[in-house]
């Protein structure tokens, strides 16, 4: 094993082949993170039904369709330009935008979540799901009267030539009528949905893009294959869109489904702290779940008053004493405050020493940081 001598000579001999970690932190960590680049994972999607539509609010109920989307398109711009000349200079001259169409994978549920949803709207605007056939009554078109028709057009009737032909055979395809009256609405038909949200999420806050009246132009069901044994069924989505919205913000801790629609709801989501970050749970001092951070929920809870928040107060300061029950807190204080005061100066050494210093005496790293998940 090389001598710190050896070591140090080389650090004037040789070229650095492993750099330390100086140039990362400074670039990615000041100012909470923000040349950070995102993750493709922290994302969360709602889709806003069209509150117009009663039927359809009362069809589809609280929709589970954020928790099923798999992959998600954000929006695609394209400014067609032309080139002109002025006086044999060129110029470039934008003429219009155009929103791309973008695409939405959804798993293929067990409750048929996402199916109904497109059933919905194929039945919606397009009317042959609507026709009888091999006797049965349509499944679908529940919001207007074929959610009870048990008669209707029957697909295996050959009718080219009958003398009369049923008043109904011409209800196919796309349909502007009303939902509600089966007559044409001066205004058009109302859009199936509002708005489709689009969050992205990161260190807290969220990167939102909504994308305004979308309407599907492309809709794919999967492949049954017996050779993916381990693949999962999805459905395809492609939508267009009138233009987006942007916004920013933070997250929220206390209900952060009040921020970002659907996501962290309670009824879906688990709300309970892990025990290794519960306020007064870590015997530390200046740590997550430590001594500081103990006193500084106790206090948060006093100051909300009412029961719960001396109620949470309690429970604190109960975990509190619990956790540093015997421990020497001095002690526990003076070696993370020498902890701290030797990174700040090895932070200072220059990189040669300070990659010395770890090998031979125990580098004190940043402490990594996790992904927000609410």
């Amino acid at each position: 094993m090389p001598t710190f001598g050896q070591q140090f000579w080389k650090g004037f001999t040789q070229a650095e082949s492993l750099r330390d970690y100086t140039h990362a932190s400074k670039v990615f960590t000041p100012n909470s993170f923000e040349l950070k680049p995102r993750f493709k994972f922290l994302f969360h999607v709602f889709f806003t039904f069209n509150p117009a539509i009663k039927q359809l609010t009362n069809v589809m109920g609280t929709t589970n369709l954020s928790y099923l989307v798999k992959t998600v398109d954000l929006p695609k711009f394209n400014i067609p330009a032309e080139t002109l000349n002025q006086y044999n200079r060129k110029r470039v001259i934008q003429t219009k935008i155009n929103y791309d169409p973008v695409t939405i994978t959804f798993h293929d549920d067990s409750g048929d979540n996402v199916r109904k949803m497109w059933y919905q709207y194929y039945t919606y605007y397009y009317k042959d799901a609507s026709q009888q056939y091999g006797g049965y009554s349509p499944t679908a078109g529940s919001l207007g009267d074929s959610a009870t028709r048990v008669t209707g057009f029957d697909y295996n009737k050959r009718d080219i030539y009958d003398a009369e032909r049923m008043s109904n055979v011409n209800d196919w395809g796309y349909i502007g009528e009303a939902y509600n009256d089966g007559t044409s609405s001066p205004s058009g038909k109302p859009p199936f949905f509002s708005d489709i949200t689009i969050y992205g999420f990161d260190q807290h806050k969220t990167a939102t893009y909504v994308l305004i009246n979308p309407i599907i132009t492309a809709w794919g069901h999967d492949q049954y294959n017996y050779s993916e044994g381990a693949g999962t069924m999805q459905n395809t989505m492609t939508i267009s869109y009138e233009t987006v919205k942007y916004y920013a913000g933070a997250v929220g801790n206390s209900r952060p489904d009040q921020i970002v629609r659907g996501f962290a709801d309670p009824a879906h989501y688990d709300q309970t702290l892990s025990p290794i970050s519960r306020p007064g749970s870590r015997a530390n001092f200046m740590g997550q779940g430590g001594l500081l951070d103990a006193a500084g929920g106790i206090i948060e809870d006093l100051q909300t008053g009412g029961p719960l928040g001396i109620i949470g107060a309690v429970q604190k300061a109960g975990a509190t004493y619990n956790t540093f029950k015997g421990k020497n807190i001095a002690s526990m204080a003076l070696n993370e405050t020498v902890a701290l005061g030797t990174k700040a100066i090895q932070q200072g050494i220059p990189g040669q020493v300070r990659s010395i210093q770890g090998r031979n005496n125990g580098m004190i790293y940043p402490t990594p940081q996790s992904p927000p998940t609410n």
